[in-house]
C-alpha cells in the first residue's frame, strides 16, 4: 500500500516550469490541407462531432472548430478516454461547458470498450439532432453524413472504428496510433450503420497554428496531442510532476521508488534510472566507456505510466473547473 504524504509539509514549486512557446509549435503542411478540406465538404455534412481528451475539457479545444465547423451544423462533444479521468466531477465539467461555451450536447467515451453507455447513446443523439435540424441541401437525402474532428491523438480513428464494429460487427477498417499525426488527410466516408445509413468522415488532428499559452500546450503534450520529441520528453515529465505535486497525487513516488515526494524532476528521473535499471553508455574525451542514467527513457516511462492511468485518474483542468460557493459568491456580488 503506497504511504501517505502531507502536502502542505513541502515546498513544492508555484509555478508551472517554463518551456518556450516555440516547442509548443506543430502546425505541419497536413494540418492546414485538412482544415481546408473539412471546411470544403461542410456543405455535405448533416453532424459534426468534436472529440477531444477528457482529462483536458476546457483547455487546448481549438477555437478555429467553434467559428468555422460547429456553427451552423449540429455539434456533439465527446470527451473521450473517460477511463483516465475523475468519473465522479463528470457532471459538473458537462454543465460548464454548457453554461460557459455554450455546448448543449456533451458525451462521455472510452473508445477502447465496446461497452461504454457514451457509444451506445452516440448514435440514436446523431440521428436525433439531424432530425430535428435543417439540412438543406440534404434535405432530401436519406443517408447522414458525420464528420469527425478534433485535436491530434483525442481518438477520432478509434471512435469511428469502435462504432462502425458495434453496430455493423465489421472489424477495424482505420489506422490507430499512441502517437500525434497518425491520420493525415480527410479520408473517404465510412459507413458505421446500415439503417439508417451513417457515414463518417475521419479527419487529420488540428492544432491552432500557435500555442499562445505555455501551461495549455504543456497539458496537450503530456495527453500526446503533441508529438513528445518535439517538446522534449524530460520537460514534459517535468510538468507532470509540478502537477502531480501541485495536487498532492503522490503514486509516482513509489512509482520510481523515492522514499517521500519530491520537486526536482532529475532526482525523480534518476531514482527512476535506478528502480527500472534503465542505462546507457556514453563515451569520455579520452575514449572511456562509461553507463550513466537514462533520464531520457525514464520520462518516457513516467508520461506513459501516467497516459496508461498508472498515477491514477486525472483532470487536469481541475483548477479551472468553477466551485459552487465561486458561482454564489459571483451571484451574491
Amino acid at each position: 500500500m503506497a504511504a501517505k504524504f502531507d502536502a502542505a509539509a513541502y515546498n513544492f514549486r508555484k509555478q508551472c516550469p517554463y518551456v518556450s512557446k516555440n516547442l509548443l509549435r506543430w502546425f505541419p503542411g497536413h494540418m492546414n490541407k485538412g482544415l481546408k478540406q473539412m471546411q470544403r465538404k461542410l456543405n455535405s455534412v448533416d453532424c459534426v462531432i468534436e472529440v477531444h481528451d477528457a482529462r483536458i475539457p476546457f483547455t487546448g479545444r481549438n477555437p478555429i472548430f467553434t467559428k468555422t465547423l460547429t456553427g451552423a451544423k449540429p455539434h456533439i462533444l465527446v470527451l473521450n478516454k473517460k477511463d483516465l479521468t475523475i468519473q465522479s466531477l463528470m457532471p459538473k465539467v458537462s454543465d460548464q461547458l454548457k453554461a460557459e461555451q455554450n455546448v448543449e450536447n456533451v458525451v462521455y467515451t472510452n473508445s477502447k470498450d465496446q461497452h461504454c453507455k457514451g457509444l451506445k447513446i452516440l448514435k440514436p443523439l446523431m440521428v436525433d439532432l439531424i432530425k430535428n435540424s435543417n439540412r438543406y441541401n440534404r434535405s432530401e437525402e436519406k443517408d447522414y453524413n458525420v464528420m469527425i474532428i478534433g485535436v491530434p491523438n483525442v481518438g477520432k480513428s478509434s471512435l469511428i472504428n469502435m462504432l462502425r464494429s458495434t453496430n455493423m460487427g465489421i472489424g477495424h477498417a482505420l489506422p490507430v496510433g499512441a502517437i500525434a499525426g497518425v491520420t493525415r488527410s480527410l479520408m473517404t466516408k465510412m459507413r458505421i450503420n446500415n439503417n439508417p445509413e451513417i457515414f463518417m468522415f475521419d479527419t487529420p488532428g488540428i492544432l491552432e497554428p500557435s500555442v499562445t499559452d505555455m501551461e495549455m500546450g504543456l497539458k496537450l503534450a503530456l495527453c500526446a496531442s503533441l508529438q513528445d520529441h518535439l517538446v522534449g520528453e524530460e520537460a514534459i515529465a517535468d510538468y507532470l510532476l509540478y502537477w502531480l505535486n501541485s495536487h498532492g497525487k503522490f503514486k509516482y513516488v513509489d512509482y520510481v521508488g523515492l522514499e517521500e515526494p519530491c520537486d526536482d524532476i532529475n532526482k525523480v528521473l534518476i531514482a527512476g534510472a535506478v528502480k527500472f535499471n534503465r542505462v546507457r553508455k556514453t563515451r569520455d574525451f579520452d575514449g572511456t566507456v562509461r553507463e550513466v542514467p537514462d533520464l531520457t527513457e525514464v520520462a518516457r516511462t513516467l508520461i506513459k505510466a501516467f497516459r496508461t492511468g498508472e498515477l491514477g485518474r486525472t483532470l487536469l483542468d481541475i483548477d479551472l473547473l468553477r466551485r459552487p460557493e465561486m458561482q454564489k459568491k459571483e451571484l451574491l456580488a
